[in-house]
């Protein structure tokens, strides 16, 4: 991944996948220059361990705003995903996520920050879909929402929205294992059991790693031809059965046990590809193929599980 330019990096939600995934990305760009271009927030103060094993300081949100930079590039991964969705009061749920998008749009309104890369999610394309969980509604509207939020701040103030909706990636810091299914077929190769598909229905993923991801959202920080850029994370999109022999074939595993499909409605969870490859190849951004995301994504959960 390059990092364009000399911009101080603000990580909102830095110990989630993605921020951790990104902050391992911009230890192999800057080195040892990391501690002074990039500064880390979330919900507590604690420090973020990194695969090198270099210690991080994460700050809590709420003092996103004091940061003291002259310029800076803000990457919002802060917000409550569909599993607390799934856990919380509607009205707890609303609230959280309406704070931290509150807190992050100030900071970026009272900062001077030249461009905002904003992780929305593949559930916004969900909120109207009768066969979504009431979840992933309530999920997917939050995100259109803060979607707005940060378009009206980019066009306001002749700044920068990047506003990728994620659907499926891949790479190291992965986490919840059993609800990912790239995650739970990796962990049964490793542990030489059979690949098991159990869901009753076609689904179909597509899948970026989040290196290849970030390298995109990076570049299009850097190009400024109009205040808000929108995208989903692309890939080719796959039936389980599918990604299961990939991941078999990849990982040396044994057998793939699909269930059978005795539902009609298929699960289709995949973004634009078309557009996504589009802005790859304007950018010069390289595919990683799934055999690779496949293998970088094990690399990191072997040490999990061994």
């Amino acid at each position: 991944m390059i990092v364009r330019g000399d911009q101080h990096i603000a990580i909102a939600g830095a110990g989630g996948w993605i921020g951790l995934a990104t902050l391992d990305l911009l230890e192999q760009a800057l080195g040892d220059a990391l501690a002074e271009r990039i500064s880390c927030y979330g919900s507590t103060e604690r420090s973020l361990t990194l695969r090198s094993g270099r210690q991080v300081q994460q700050r809590p949100l709420s003092q996103i705003a004091t940061l003291n930079a002259t310029r800076i590039w803000l990457l919002h991964f802060a917000f409550l995903n569909k599993d607390r969705a799934e856990a919380m009061s509607e009205d707890a749920y609303r609230t959280v996520n309406d704070t931290i998008s509150a807190t992050v749009l100030n900071a970026v309104s009272t900062l001077p920050v030249e461009a905002a890369f904003v992780a929305s999610s593949g559930a916004a394309s969900k909120v109207t879909d009768p066969f979504a969980s009431p979840a992933m509604r309530l999920y997917g509207q939050m995100k259109l929402d803060d979607e707005a939020r940060f378009a009206d701040w980019a066009e306001g103030h002749g700044r920068r929205a990047v506003i990728s909706r994620i659907f499926n990636i891949t790479g190291p810091y992965i986490n919840k294992h059993q609800a990912y299914a790239i995650a739970n077929f990796i962990m049964d190769a490793l542990a030489d059991r059979p690949i098991a598909v159990r869901a009753p229905r076609e689904v179909f993923r597509a899948y970026v790693a989040i290196r290849e991801l970030m390298s995109l959202g990076f570049a299009l920080m850097a190009d400024r031809s109009a205040p808000v850029i929108r995208f989903d994370s692309g890939g080719e999109a796959m039936e389980l059965g599918r990604v299961a022999q990939n991941v078999a074939q990849v990982l040396n595993g044994g057998s793939v046990n699909r269930t059978a499909i005795t539902d009609a409605q298929p699960d289709r969870y995949v973004g634009d590809d078309r557009v996504y490859t589009a802005l790859r190849h304007a950018h010069g951004v390289e595919a990683v193929p799934l055999s690779r995301q496949i293998l970088e994504t094990a690399d990191y959960m072997r040490g999990l599980v061994n």
